[in-house]
């Protein structure tokens, strides 16, 4: 399925079958080369938590594999952020910009391919983030980042939702080619990306949004 420009969706990250993460997204194109979406600074948002509150970055993985969770609904505090679905690549690539809107670095983030759904009302992408990623700067100068929380997570197959550390790797390795090369889509493409203004951000999630995965 493709998704008509302009139209509402859902960015969710899924992990051993539960929603991890969700932002709400506008779609930029869909074509033959990937999905390309905008998440705007404010936007609609959910994530996992423990009972305390506690984002999976914020504890050790050992105590978050033994934890209760729920989604806090919230918004999107990073900047804004376009991201790049490739068809059928394990990985995205996103456009950080600055408080002006101004480009400041890609994000190489791994993840198995996304699977897409249409409820009608509600629709979206999910994929499995594998947490190992890749920072490109402007001169395509680059850096593996979180390489910590990867190793420590790969210490637990019995839980971790990523089973190949070598694809992984390979993967981003494939990709840090591309960036070096100044190849699409590190070759200026969208850098200069403005939403078009008649793009509200949403006060809520919509009904839905929390929808058994689609993978």
């Amino acid at each position: 399925m493709r998704f008509a420009p302009g139209r509402p969706v859902l960015h969710r990250n899924v992990r051993h079958g539960r929603i991890g993460w969700v932002r709400s997204a506008r779609v930029v194109s869909d074509d033959e080369r990937g999905l390309l979406l905008w998440v705007a600074r404010g936007a609609p948002a959910a994530h996992e938590v423990t009972v305390a509150g506690l984002g999976m970055r914020a504890v050790p993985f050992a105590e978050w594999i033994v934890s209760s969770y729920a989604l806090a609904v919230g918004t999107w505090n990073g900047p804004p952020v376009l991201k790049f679905l490739p068809v059928g690549a394990a990985h995205s690539v996103w456009w950080f910009s600055d408080e002006r809107g101004r480009f400041k670095n890609w994000y190489v983030n791994l993840e198995e391919p996304g699977v897409r759904w249409d409820d009608g009302a509600v629709a979206g992408v999910d994929i499995i983030d594998q947490d190992l990623d890749v920072v490109v700067h402007p001169d395509l100068t680059w850096e593996w980042k979180d390489e910590d929380e990867f190793a420590e997570r790969l210490a637990f197959p019995e839980h971790y939702w990523v089973a190949d550390e070598k694809a992984v790797r390979a993967e981003g390795e494939r990709v840090i080619r591309l960036a070096e090369a100044g190849a699409f889509p590190f070759d200026g493409t969208w850098r200069d990306f403005t939403p078009p203004a008649e793009w509200d951000v949403p006060d809520a999630l919509p009904p839905g949004w929390d929808r058994p995965p689609a993978r």
